[in-house]
């Protein structure tokens, strides 16, 4: 089990890092929901069910919503036309 830990802690260090590092914005967001999701497993290995039932809700939950939200609403994140991706 300690190893599983160290594994997940590790995966955190890396989710962090990279959301740092990254240049697409909506890659940001998904490496993000992925971290509270670690986030949610480390706290119920630490015998916090509450805890890891919030991060869960609101930190992959509805923040990664409303992030998602936000980048449709300043149209970074846009449909491609089939059109488009023929020209190119």
């Amino acid at each position: 089990m300690k190893a599983f830990e160290i594994v997940l802690l590790g995966c955190l260090v890396v989710c962090a890092v990279s959301v740092a590092f990254a240049r697409d914005l909506l890659t940001s967001i998904i490496i993000f929901m992925s971290y509270s999701l670690i986030m949610c497993v480390i706290w119920i290995f630490l015998q916090s069910p509450d805890l890891a039932v919030t991060e869960a809700a609101v930190g992959a939950g509805v923040t990664s919503i409303l992030f998602f939200v936000t980048l449709k609403k300043i149209k970074a994140i846009r449909k491609e036309d089939p059109d488009e991706q023929t020209e190119r």
